[in-house]
C-alpha cells in the first residue's frame, strides 16, 4: 500500500510541481532532446551546479519512464535524515552511493551496477559535487570504471547552463533564470576500449556541446 502512494506522490511531484517549475518558472532552451536514451539500461552524465538539475533533466523525459530514471547522489547527503531519506528515494528515485576511500572489500559501484542490470536510465554527476556557477571542472574517473562494466550501455553526455545561477550551490531561494539544455550523442565503452580513451572523448563531447552554446569548455 505505502508502495503504490509512494508511485502516486512521484508521479504527482513531476508531473504538477517540477513541470509547472520548468515551464513557468525556469524558461529553458533544449537542443537535441531526441538523443536522450527512450529507454535503459542508459547513463546520462551532466555537469552540477544545483540542485535544480536533477529536476530539470528528469522533466526531459517522459512520464512513463519516471519509474527508470534513477539519479546517483550521495548517500551522506541525502540520507541524513528520516524526511530527506524519503523525500530522496520514494519521490526523487535516487541511487544512493557512498563517497570517500571505500572499506576492504567493498564495492561502491554495485548499487548503480545493480540499477543498470535492471534495466533503469543513471542520471550521474562526474564532478562529483556541485561546482561553482556556471564553470564545469575535470570528471572523476568513476565514470569510465562504471561504463567499463557495462560496454554495450550508451553514455549520454549532457551540458546544462544557468541552473547554477537559478539555484547556486549553498542558496534556498530561487532566482527565475533562462536556462540552456544540451545532449550530446551516445558514448560506448566498448568504442574506446580503454578508460583513458574513454574520458578524453567524452569530455571532448561536453566541450563540444559547451562550444555550440558559445558557453566556456571544463577546467
Amino acid at each position: 500500500m505505502h508502495g503504490k502512494i509512494n508511485r502516486f506522490l512521484r508521479w504527482l511531484f513531476f508531473a504538477v510541481v517540477v513541470r509547472a517549475l520548468v515551464l513557468l518558472v525556469l524558461g529553458m532552451n533544449v537542443r537535441h532532446r531526441e538523443r536522450l536514451p527512450g529507454k535503459g539500461p542508459a547513463i546520462v552524465v551532466a555537469n552540477h551546479n544545483s540542485h535544480l538539475d536533477t529536476l530539470v533533466l528528469m522533466s526531459l523525459f517522459p512520464l512513463r519512464l519516471l519509474p527508470h530514471l534513477r539519479p546517483v547522489a550521495a548517500m551522506d547527503y541525502f540520507l541524513r535524515n528520516r524526511f530527506l531519506a524519503w523525500f530522496a528515494q520514494e519521490i526523487i528515485g535516487i541511487v544512493p552511493i557512498a563517497r570517500g576511500r571505500p572499506k576492504k572489500g567493498e564495492d561502491p559501484l554495485a548499487p548503480v551496477t545493480a540499477a543498470l542490470n535492471r534495466g533503469e536510465i543513471l542520471i550521474l554527476y562526474p564532478e562529483g559535487t556541485r561546482g561553482e556557477p556556471e564553470r564545469m571542472s575535470t570528471f572523476k574517473k568513476g565514470i569510465a570504471r562504471l561504463a567499463e562494466r557495462a560496454p554495450d550501455v550508451p553514455v549520454v553526455p549532457v551540458y546544462l547552463h544557468g541552473l547554477g545561477k537559478a539555484l547556486p550551490k549553498g542558496d534556498f531561494v530561487l532566482v527565475p533564470f533562462f536556462c540552456d539544455v544540451f545532449v550530446g550523442t551516445p558514448l560506448r565503452y566498448k568504442e574506446c576500449k580503454e578508460r583513458g580513451a574513454f574520458m578524453q572523448a567524452l569530455m571532448a563531447r561536453m566541450n563540444a556541446l559547451a562550444a555550440e552554446g558559445h558557453f566556456p569548455p571544463w577546467e
